[in-house]
């Protein structure tokens, strides 16, 4: 068998390139051009980016009914702190807007009751975060 310039082997197919061809620095194993595994990191960082995804998601959508559960507190208990603060029912107006928050599952962040009107704020703690609202009673045509 005759061999070319190039090193390869004339006549005689074996299906395997020659090192001086191929690229391949001789004792390092892998060519320049090898990019094997790169599909797996890629996937992995897809795979991080939709994980990082939901978990801000998730987050910023548990917001959404604590808030609402906050203003649900806030109005019961601006409610019954007016209703105690005109005589409709016995009772402190603050200690039953308390009792009225602590059912509804939030906490009582102020309280003030002035003639028969009644403030409140109040706080409700999801994923780490307060989340707050405020809302008044009293007889129609009360303004501020």
């Amino acid at each position: 068998m005759m061999r070319s310039g190039l090193g390869r082997m004339v006549g005689r197919s074996s299906g395997r390139i020659p090192e001086r061809i191929s690229g391949r620095i001789p004792g390092f194993g892998a060519g320049f051009g090898d990019e094997r595994g790169a599909g797996s990191v890629l996937a992995l960082a897809v795979v991080a980016a939709v994980v990082a995804l939901t978990t801000v998601t998730i987050a910023v959508l548990a917001v959404f009914p604590a808030r609402r559960a906050a203003a649900n507190a806030a109005d019961a208990a601006a409610l019954a702190a007016a209703d105690a603060a005109s005589g409709v029912v016995p009772g402190i107006p603050c200690e039953l807007a308390r009792a009225v928050v602590e059912r509804n599952g939030a906490a009582l962040d102020s309280c003030e009751v002035v003639g028969s009107t009644a403030s409140v704020v109040v706080h409700v703690r999801a994923i780490g975060m307060d989340v707050g609202a405020r809302a008044r009673a009293g007889p129609p045509g009360w303004t501020e």
